[in-house]
């Protein structure tokens, strides 16, 4: 039986557990706090036990401060695990502004007030040669979209029409990652929808969809945004997946938020 290690379980990585124990995996997650399926981060025999043990690894823990906490702890470990596979997941944000142009995995990193993501993203990359490393845009699906958003009355209408952003639905994330376990070579894979557009476009389809009013276009500086928010509308990108769909042999169920919204409702 497959072993897979996940340190982290946010959104995605819970996910990506269920998945591969509906498949039959044996999958041993890691959090700060130990529950009946998981390990607690700081029980460091425990968890080096289960380095040691796992045939397949996946860091979804991002740097917290200057560093990044798994590699700083346990990347030793990992380097020397007898594991076939190993993975992490990062972000498209490590490709920094690019002015609305595309981005693939051969764009330079971007250094700023991403420097430590993308540090510990080429970290990740250079520890074992099996690495994959998942550069991953906005991520929704169900209970994280913008459609609770939009219920809540939290939804804004920012008026930047030539800001861009890529998203993918966080199933088809899981997908690209499963998809990894038996196909294609180690290395970097965007994994981003095929329709990189303005975030009013998902408000406006949100509201249509649930039948609501649209929110008022606002100024940036209207907002009121918190600096998480206000750091999302500073970067304008579209995020190029053809390397996942070609080596992985996958593609977006929800190629659009229009699909991937749908589903959500």
């Amino acid at each position: 039986m497959p072993h897979m290690l996940i340190l982290g379980q946010g959104y995605t990585a819970s996910r990506l557990a269920a998945r591969l124990r509906a498949e039959g995996w044996h999958v041993t997650g890691i959090r700060r706090a130990a529950d009946a399926e998981t390990l607690a981060f700081d029980d460091e025999s425990a968890v080096r036990a289960a380095i040691a043990q796992a045939s397949h690894i996946l860091s979804s823990v991002p740097p917290e401060g200057d560093a990044d906490p798994v590699l700083a702890r346990y990347g030793s470990a990992i380097a020397a695990a007898p594991a076939i596979w190993a993975g992490y997941l990062s972000s498209t944000g490590v490709y920094g502004d690019a002015a609305g142009a595309w981005v693939d995995e051969a764009t330079p990193l971007r250094q700023g007030r991403r420097a430590v993501r993308a540090q510990a993203d080429a970290d990740w990359g250079e520890l074992r040669p099996d690495m994959r490393r998942f550069r991953l845009p906005g991520i929704y699906g169900p209970g994280r979209s913008v459609l609770d958003r939009v219920r809540q009355g939290r939804a804004h209408r920012i008026d930047l029409p030539d800001q861009v952003f890529s998203r993918a639905h966080v199933d088809d994330i899981v997908a690209g990652i499963a998809a990894s376990l038996h196909n294609g070579p180690p290395g970097i894979y965007n994994l981003s929808d095929d329709l990189p557009c303005a975030q009013n476009r998902l408000v406006e389809a949100a509201c249509a969809m649930l039948g609501m009013p649209l929110p008022p276009l606002l100024a940036l500086e209207e907002a009121a945004l918190s600096p998480m928010a206000q750091s999302f509308y500073a970067e304008n990108r579209r995020v190029a997946n053809g390397r996942a769909k070609r080596l992985l042999g996958w593609s977006p169920r929800y190629p659009t938020y229009r699909e991937g919204l749908r589903a959500c409702l």
